[in-house]
């Protein structure tokens, strides 16, 4: 009996750890998720405040004798399903809902006035056929793109009112006039929701949106700078940090390509917002912003495509060329940079933003040059490589030929033909200057969102540069030659 009371005394001892370990990472989960964004603990209180506030609503005997027993309790609904992290999801979410429901409510009046000249089953046969129509019509606009983008919820909203209000006026004649109560506590619901939401420590997607650009840019800055660095470590170094830099940079375009979608629903609501700031956010321009991004982005994870390349060149061709290209992604990092410092302050970029990556596109373009003999076939006397057909054609034989050919890889021909060794090195540098030619469509949305958002002048000393900096075709200037 010992020993199972030890047994059972041990068993509730390990639970507890198991819970207590549990309610250790809740807990630090939930201070982290505060830590890392103070406005999620302030909209919390005030979800809780203005759920309150609704639900006197339903806990003052005035209120709740006037609006009904079944009406009142709307109003806290309405707040829970309304009220958004941001002003701009709130007005989108109340103002598609307060339109949806005078919508149904109107409809349906003209549906029951027109249903009830037709006698006991005409009525019955209209409501049904209206219903199919009005639920066959609505969710045929939602399939279209920018009806689905602005009023989806509104759509949504039409559609259930429509419905219970329409069929339930076929045995209840109150039902108007419950459902007239029903707005009226909706409306409450709704108005608590924008006065929470706008007047107090309002949270915009303007703003949400100029940051999550601004953090784009950064990002791209650090993926860009973690790529050519890797690509040009020694083999030694690299197979230690491998796994977790690599792991770093999928983690990083992870980030960057989900705010793609961030970005479209910000935008979105920020179109419903009203100006409250000094400072415009043209969502429009910051959404051009974001698709020049993105494609930039793409550029950078085919360039991190290299690393993971099962053709690579030898380091003594890399080595060749490390100062150049690293000095190129150097100076492409800082006019991310600086690109992401001028937007967080409002104002425009200088004119010699791009002076330093002309100069570094030229140095590589002089590397280039002083050893073009690399990037010509080893066997220059050979004057045709063998072909794919003919490497394998020599090697098969009788019936196995097709079993044979089946296990025959890409890269064992690759390997017989006479591609010059600098040539996976080549694809490389051609990526990394057609990032540059990226970052110079980047360069002309930022310059045109400057003067969308009103954006301050640049000041640089004594010199400034009023309305607008025309930004400067960065390889055009650099007149980097092809090899």
């Amino acid at each position: 009996m010992e020993v199972a009371g030890k047994q059972s005394g041990g068993e509730m001892g390990s639970a507890a750890a198991w819970w207590a370990e549990r309610a250790r990472k809740i807990g630090n989960a939930v201070a982290k998720e505060g830590r890392e964004d103070p406005r999620k603990v302030v909209h919390s209180v005030k979800v809780g405040m203005a759920v309150t506030v609704a639900s006197m609503v339903y806990l003052l005997e005035p209120l709740f004798h006037g609006m009904g027993r079944n009406n009142s309790i709307w109003a806290v609904l309405t707040v829970i399903l309304v009220l958004e992290f941001t002003a701009g999801a709130t007005l989108y979410k109340g103002i598609n809902r307060g339109i949806g429901t005078l919508a149904a409510l109107s409809f349906a009046l003209l549906i029951e006035i027109v249903a009830r000249h037709v006698g006991h089953i005409g009525c019955a046969i209209s409501i049904g056929f209206s219903v199919f129509l009005t639920g066959a019509f609505m969710t045929y606009m939602r399939f279209i793109p920018a009806m689905k983008k602005h009023c989806d919820n509104g759509l949504i909203v039409f559609l259930l009112t429509f419905n219970l209000i329409t069929v339930g006026s076929y045995h209840d004649d109150n039902v108007f006039h419950s459902a007239i109560q029903r707005n009226y506590t909706i409306a409450i619901g709704c108005g608590i929701c924008i006065i929470t939401s706008l007047l107090i420590l309002p949270n915009w997607s303007g703003e949400d949106l100029h940051s999550s650009i601004i953090s784009k840019f950064e990002d791209l800055a650090k993926v860009i700078q973690a790529c050519v660095e890797e690509y040009f470590q020694v083999p030694d170094t690299k197979d230690a940090s491998k796994s977790s830099k690599t792991t770093a940079l999928e983690k990083s375009y992870e980030e960057i390509f989900q705010c793609n979608s961030t970005e479209e629903s910000l935008a979105t609501f920020a179109s419903w917002e009203p100006r409250h700031s000094r400072y415009c956010y043209p969502w429009k321009q910051y959404v051009h912003l974001g698709t020049v991004l993105s494609r930039l982005a793409y550029t950078a994870f085919v360039l991190h495509g290299c690393l993971e390349s099962h053709v690579q060149a030898p380091q003594t061709v890399r080595a060749l060329f490390k100062e150049p290209c690293e000095h190129v992604a150097e100076e492409i990092v800082k006019v991310l940079s600086e690109l992401a410092e001028t937007i967080k302050k409002h104002h425009h970029f200088s004119a010699h933003i791009s002076d330093h990556l002309h100069e570094a596109l030229e140095e590589l373009d002089a590397s280039i040059k002083t050893q073009h003999q690399l990037f010509l076939p080893s066997n220059p006397t050979k004057t045709e490589a063998a072909k794919p057909s003919e490497i394998l054609g020599s090697q098969i034989r009788g019936p196995e030929q097709l079993k044979i050919r089946n296990r025959t890889t890409s890269k064992t021909v690759i390997t017989r033909l006479e591609f010059s060794e600098a040539l996976p090195f080549s694809a490389f540098v051609s990526l990394l200057i057609e990032t540059v030619a990226q970052l110079d469509l980047v360069i002309e949305e930022v310059e045109e969102l400057a003067k969308v958002a009103h954006f301050k002048e640049f000041h640089e000393e004594d010199d400034s540069i009023e309305n607008k900096v025309v930004p400067v075709k960065i390889l055009r200037a650099a007149k980097i030659s092809s090899y």
